[in-house]
């Protein structure tokens, strides 16, 4: 299994390069930042930090989206970083939920993801696309051998459908046994029926861990508390796809809708943080469904239990009071445990 490092662009951007080194050192292989122009530093300026910093570490948006760049000014930034340090870039791509929010625009359609997808890995592998209209670029400065993934995040039955069919991963923000299971074996199949080999499709999980001493209720509370703030933001995917499916589990899952309905709204300038206000209508049980808390053995054994449903990557959300401490006993007692 790898394992990747997830953190926000928040000033100094020294200290994300500094976490991203300390991640390479102890055995994570990536490391993956949020992308909203508003709320954070641009990410892509401190990749070129991160990857001349690091021998091995591929980089990349989780996630970016077709609106806030056009897609060529895309594709041509990953595409330089990969003639720089050698194709160690990967683009994560979404609907941009707080990137375009933040900016007063509805988040992408799905229909502008699958365009924007085959456009940028295209040119950003050294390949021909047309940007619309019958005008077909091509990078005339790339070199043979360049190559750019492209891994799209998705949680409603059309998005995870789309995942299977062309994107080269699936992004899963959530860690929960049942829902992995269930979204995982949606995008294998969309795979399957396009004709696609579903191994293509690279699986990563990506959700908060916290390492607790033990298992004492003080500690797991002290734990949950920081974490509580990603069942929020899972939280702004899930009223979408209320707002369009409904909530009786017709089509979406009821374990995943049935946690907003005391949701009663949501303030960007406190996404992805620790004590988050917003997110006080967020259970215990949701946080320990959807993050990875309590002594190391509960990493491990949650952990192995995702790779047997067919997880890749783990990518550790390190937004709380225990950054250091949370990358240190991976690479000491989680990742040798997993790839012993």
């Amino acid at each position: 299994m790898d394992f990747g490092l997830v953190l926000q662009t928040d000033p100094p951007a020294s200290r994300v390069i500094s976490l991203m080194k300390r991640a390479e050192r102890n055995g994570f292989t990536y490391g993956w930042t949020f992308d909203s122009a508003v709320l954070w530093q641009e990410p892509f300026v401190i990749y070129s930090q991160i990857l001349s910093n690091t021998s091995k570490l591929k980089v990349g948006p989780m996630v970016t989206n077709p609106g806030t760049r056009t897609w060529e000014v895309t594709a041509s930034t990953f595409a330089t970083l990969n003639d720089m340090f050698g194709n160690r870039t990967i683009c994560g791509i979404g609907r941009g939920d707080s990137a375009m929010r933040v900016a007063g625009r509805k988040p992408n359609t799905l229909a502008r993801i699958s365009e924007a997808m085959k456009v940028i890995r295209a040119l950003g592998s050294g390949e021909e696309a047309d940007l619309g209209g019958g005008t077909v670029i091509r990078f005339p400065w790339i070199k043979p051998g360049a190559e750019l993934p492209v891994w799209m995040a998705a949680y409603g039955p059309k998005a995870l459908k789309m995942t299977g069919e062309e994107a080269d991963g699936f992004i899963l923000q959530l860690s929960d046994l049942y829902l992995t299971e269930y979204m995982v074996k949606a995008v294998k199949d969309a795979a399957v029926a396009a004709g696609r080999d579903p191994s293509d499709v690279k699986i990563c999980v990506a959700a908060p861990a916290y390492v607790t001493e033990d298992d004492s209720p003080e500690a797991l509370a002290h734990a949950r508390e920081q974490c509580r703030w990603f069942g929020g933001m899972v939280g702004n995917h899930v009223a979408d796809l209320v707002s369009k499916y409904g909530s009786d589990g017709a089509v979406v899952p009821q374990t995943l809708t049935d946690y907003i309905k005391a949701r009663e709204g949501y303030d960007y300038s406190h996404h992805g943080r620790s004590g988050n206000p917003d997110t006080q209508f967020v259970p215990d049980e949701i946080v320990d469904r959807f993050c990875v808390i309590g002594p190391v053995e509960k990493h491990i054994e949650k952990l192995n239990m995702l790779r047997e449903l067919g997880v890749d990557q783990f990518a550790v959300y390190d937004m709380h009071d225990a950054q250091e401490a949370v990358i240190d006993a991976y690479g000491k007692k989680v990742i040798p445990a997993l790839n012993s």
